[in-house]
Formats: structure tokens, sequence, C-alpha cells
């Protein structure tokens, strides 16, 4: 069975960092491509950040050069190193797995909320 459990959610000030977790299990994880997704209040489902299995990185232009993604292939884990933190980046964060182009994204995590607030 496929699992994502993501943590290190919490409650940051503006400036700010975290860093969340990503753990998988029940799949290959070193052949996936991986990926994090936000939902703030009210809001719909933003893409942060993705990973290739060779680990190269691309970001959605709100979070690029604050935020950093990265995988422990050995530890089966995703993380997102989230630095110079803003209130706007107040959301769940969601872990997922990309299926290929076929299937797209397959499996969610439950998330971990992250909120910046003063």
């Amino acid at each position: 069975e496929v699992q994502l459990v993501e943590s290190g959610g919490g409650l940051v000030q503006p400036g700010g960092s975290l860093r969340l977790s990503c753990a998988a299990s029940g799949f290959t994880f070193s052949s996936y491509y991986m990926t994090w997704v936000r939902q703030a209040p009210g809001k719909g489902l933003q893409w942060v950040s993705s990973i290739y299995r060779d680990g190269y990185t691309v970001y959605a232009d709100s979070v690029k050069g604050r935020f950093t993604m990265s995988r422990d292939n050995a530890k089966n884990t995703v993380y997102l190193q989230m630095n110079s933190l803003k209130s706007e980046d107040t959301a769940l964060y969601y872990c997922a797995r990309y299926g290929g182009s076929y299937y797209g994204v397959d499996y969610w995590g439950k998330g971990t909320l992250v909120t910046i607030s003063s």
C-alpha cells in the first residue's frame, strides 16, 4: 500500500524557516518524481515544487529562491526547506507522487499545516 506521510508543519513568524518532510512507503521511491502542493485557506490547490528521480528540482515562481526541495532515496523521504516565510505561505502542504504522464499525480498524503503569523 502506497503511503505518504508529511510532517514538520507548525506556526512560524514571518521571516522564519521550517522544514517539511514526507516519508514514503509501499513503492520504489527512487523511481518516482515527487511533488509538493499546497492549499491556502479558502483557495484552490497550488503547485509548489517537484523533484525528478535524478534530484533535479523545479519551483513555482512564488517560492523560487526561498524554498528548496530535496530527496533522500535511502530514507524514502522528500523534504521541503522553507526560508523567508511570508504570511501568504500559510497553507496545508501536501506531498504527492507523480505516476507518469498517463496517471498524473496518483497518491497524496494527508498534509501538514503551515501557519505564518506574528
